[in-house]
């Protein structure tokens, strides 16, 4: 069969690292109100000894955001906005209209539905839509409740929440010794990584990130970066309906003092500095050995104490 192709560049996924004030304190309202994860956290328990110096109104405001699950809504809103600054964000919600508000807030579940979160965004409230949107997402861990809730919220309630939250969780924070260092950290990690070549994003996704291996999606033709103090260890990953996000978590080495040594450098001499651990590993260097061999050999009552042993 013959061919005739008139040749066409060929299109790659376009990679922003992108960081920002604004990012950090949204990130720090969707962690400290993540309460199933929020004790993986490095900074947990900061917030806990801190958490008395929290205003009552901000504590409300947090509570409501955590049985709404609307800091899924501030990442969007922040997605389209790029806001550089906490006044910035606020302006630009207040001078957003209603359909675009909802055409942002609203997740992204597949092409099939689109059509669907697209009218529902232009028709606001009619009838059951946001019930019949949320029920699509009822294997979710969050979003069929944070669709429901966004049914069940006026739009003003919802934006007057986001621009107190916003503003008080950043009059809080900053009172913290170490945020001007954080936002510094964050400021040089964008900057030293925009001026990489781009040409080949896969591989850079997964350079930036320190091991994220990014897979190509239908639709999806930008991918953000953004790098996080806040959710340490973790990155978080969400989408919208044509671009990837994923908050990476800055290096350590950024975030402590010089001449400090890493958590895991303490974690990996504090395992060489015991004496049964390195007996063990040194047998296991030489010769396989099950649990049950070496639990008998070093004394160890319980075989499945050796696991332990060994972390």
């Amino acid at each position: 069969m013959n061919y005739l192709n008139s040749t066409q560049p060929i299109e790659s996924v376009s990679l922003v690292v992108e960081s920002s004030t604004v990012w950090e304190v949204i990130l720090g309202i969707t962690g400290f109100t993540h309460a199933q994860l929020r004790h993986t956290f490095e900074l947990d328990e900061l917030w806990k000894s801190e958490k008395a110096s929290i205003p009552e109104l901000l504590l409300k405001h947090l509570d409501a955001i955590e049985q709404t699950n609307f800091w899924f809504g501030l990442i969007m809103l922040q997605e389209k906005f790029a806001a550089t600054s906490i006044s910035d964000f606020s302006q630009c919600l207040s001078e957003m209209n209603r359909n675009d508000f909802y055409e942002t807030v609203l997740p992204y579940k597949d092409r099939l539905t689109e059509p669907v979160r697209k009218t529902i965004a232009n028709q606001y409230k009619q009838g059951d839509s946001f019930e019949t949107y949320a029920s699509y997402f009822h294997d979710h861990d969050y979003l069929e409740v944070y669709v429901r809730n966004l049914g069940y919220y006026e739009h003003s309630e919802i934006c007057d929440l986001f621009i107190s939250i916003v503003e008080e969780w950043y009059n809080w924070v900053r009172k913290n010794v170490q945020w001007d260092k954080w936002n510094r950290a964050l400021d040089f990690e964008q900057k030293q990584h925009n001026s990489l070549d781009k040409d080949k994003p896969i591989e850079l996704i997964e350079l930036i990130t320190g091991g994220v291996k990014y897979v190509p999606e239908p639709s999806v033709w930008t991918v953000k970066l953004i790098p996080q103090v806040t959710y340490r260890p973790w990155t978080l990953v969400v989408r919208t309906p044509d671009t990837k996000l994923y908050f990476y978590p800055l290096k350590e080495e950024y975030l402590i003092e010089a001449g400090t040594p890493t958590m895991e450098l303490i974690r990996g001499h504090k395992a060489l500095g015991d004496e049964v651990r390195l007996k063990i590993l040194y047998q296991l260097v030489n010769r396989a050995s099950s649990l049950q061999d070496l639990s008998t050999q070093f004394n160890i009552l319980k075989p499945h104490s050796i696991i332990s042993c060994l972390y």
